[in-house]
């Protein structure tokens, strides 16, 4: 039986099984006699989310892999060792955030603990794990307290929170709210004038909406907005914010990365930097924004 599943990588593409280098490629097929987990054979994870435990996202390349002939041990996470691996496409942050919301609804039991609204000024909550709570009228509310739960609302002015592991809170109407405060999470928003706010570590809060905000402030975390006009935010320790629209900003804690877009008014993309905030350069707690493809504060 095979396995689709996601693997960490540094920038060049490689591993470091056991302290030795091995070297992948996109489009490879590899293949070890064992597979033990820790200990030998190929390993990945099932949950986009559990690979930015091993690989942080400010500093790491993923891909979409194939593997067979998989361990049947686990470790406390996703985490899986086989025997045969294939690296499949190279994919983005977005990407891994997206695929990361798409794995927990898979698992979500929506026959059980399911509260659904379909009119607007609605409100539907779950404190059950694994839990389903949907809203798709206007100006409503789903909130979900347990592990590995999900809260969506398709309606504009609406509000979606997760505060359980593993959860994922998506708003795809306007001027919404997706919070997540466990580790592991995933909020996103897909309306202007949002914000997706994670607390926990190893969190993706994700924005494509205009006049956004995208905020972490756990470790190995990743914020981004792709809306024009949007902040991202990061304070934990290895963190990445990421800004793709245009006239946005981003700022982090000292140690976090910053990467900026530059758009010309037909939204053609005149530069992408990325820097690191090391306090004297780069400040800390500070807007930055590129313009004219330099590096500035933000006025």
């Amino acid at each position: 039986m095979k396995l689709k599943g996601y693997k960490g990588f540094n920038g060049d593409l490689q591993c470091t099984p056991n302290g030795k280098i091995f070297q992948y490629k996109i489009g490879g097929e590899y293949r070890e006699e064992n597979a033990e987990l820790c200990k030998s054979g190929f390993h990945f994870c099932e949950n986009p989310l559990d690979v930015f435990g091993y690989y942080p996202p400010s500093e790491s390349r993923f891909c979409e892999v194939e593997a067979a002939e998989v361990s049947s041990k686990k470790d406390s996470d996703s985490k899986r060792s086989c025997k045969s691996i294939k690296i499949g496409a190279e994919i983005s942050l977005k990407s891994m955030c997206d695929a990361a919301v798409k794995f927990i609804f898979e698992r979500v039991d929506w026959s059980d603990k399911k509260a659904t609204n379909t009119g607007y000024q609605s409100a539907a909550t779950n404190t059950g794990d694994q839990s389903a709570a949907t809203n798709t009228g206007d100006q409503s509310a789903a909130t979900n307290t347990g592990d590995q739960s999900a809260a969506t609302n398709t309606g504009y002015q609406s509000a979606a929170t997760n505060t359980g592991d593993q959860s994922a809170a998506t708003n795809t109407g306007d001027r919404s709210a997706a919070t997540n405060t466990g580790y592991q999470s995933a909020a996103t928003n897909t309306g202007y004038q949002s914000a997706a706010t994670n607390t926990g570590d190893q969190s993706a809060a994700t924005n494509t909406g205009d006049q956004s905000a995208a905020t972490n402030t756990g470790n190995r975390s990743a914020a981004t907005n792709t809306g024009d006009q949007s902040a991202a935010t990061v304070s934990g320790s290895n963190s990445i914010a990421i800004v793709t629209g245009e006239n946005s900003y981003a700022k982090g804690a000292i140690g976090c990365w910053l990467v900026l877009t530059e758009r010309n008014s037909d939204y053609e993309i005149l530069g992408v930097k990325a820097v690191k905030v090391d306090g004297k350069k780069i400040k800390s707690d500070t807007f930055y924004e590129l313009v004219n493809g330099k590096i500035i504060e933000k006025s």
